[in-house]
């Protein structure tokens, strides 16, 4: 199956910028979206072959995010059942006979780290509840996951140690959840290759390439093997951030 996830930075945008032919051009069996900044039916996606799944924040104009599926799951699921953090449409939850499939959009900790507690409380819900589902079937999750992990996956890490995406809080969050049963799809192929999939846009940062590795595709360790490649669609406009794909036989 290839699965592909890409933050839009605003659907509306990005669909007068290439989406529609990347979108058809990729013929994904899932296709994930991040930060849609849509409120439901403000856009109507016309899609044949595919069922569609949105969850939008209750702020108008912020986060959301959608699944677009070939195939129709057993079950969905918005959402972590945990009222303070689902204000803000961040993950969708489909289930598969062999596997569930997360797509998330995890929260910014933001300039000054105004919102690193609150990340940190969030790191740690989305973990137990990745847990729990591993607990039952293989996971795999996709989606901004707002972290550079290690030195290799951004431009400038000695600049950039305490700023949001690469503090040793975010950081050892991540090691966390890789260490509780989880594979970096991309970097367990390529564990020296440099590419990056969200670049500022302030000072010429996608031009110059000085961008940041914070797009991920995780799955259960048990089905490892199963990754048949992993991508990063550097090539890909429309947004700050560009699609990153997983082919997995499953």
């Amino acid at each position: 199956m290839r699965f592909i996830s890409w933050n839009v930075n605003g659907l509306r945008a990005c669909l007068t910028k290439g989406f529609p032919e990347f979108f058809q051009q990729i013929d994904a069996d899932i296709f994930c979206l991040q930060e849609t900044k849509l409120q439901q039916g403000q856009v109507e996606m016309v899609l044949p072959g595919y069922r569609q799944y949105w969850n939008s924040a209750v702020k108008k104009g912020y986060s959301g995010t959608a699944v677009f599926s070939k195939k129709e799951p057993l079950s969905v699921t918005y959402g972590l059942g945990i009222e303070e953090h689902d204000q803000e449409g961040r993950v969708i939850t489909l289930e598969f006979p062999a596997f569930y499939l997360v797509t998330v959009y995890t929260p910014n900790s933001q300039e000054g780290l105004k919102r690193l507690s609150y990340r940190m409380e969030w790191e740690d819900a989305f973990q137990d509840y990745l847990k729990g589902l591993d607990s039952k079937k293989p996971v795999v999750v996709c989606g901004d996951m707002n972290v550079a992990h290690q030195e290799i996956d951004l431009k400038n890490p000695k600049t950039n140690r305490k700023n949001a995406g690469f503090t040793d809080e975010e950081r050892e969050r991540f090691s966390q959840l890789l260490t509780a049963g989880f594979i970096d799809s991309y970097r367990s192929l390529y564990p020296e290759k440099i590419e990056y999939s969200w670049w500022s846009y302030r000072f010429n940062a996608r031009k110059n390439n000085a961008g940041w590795r914070i797009d991920y595709f995780l799955v259960s360790d048990r089905i490892g093997r199963q990754i048949q490649d992993a991508k990063i669609h550097t090539q890909v406009m429309g947004s700050d951030h560009c699609p990153v794909e997983l082919d997995l036989d499953i």
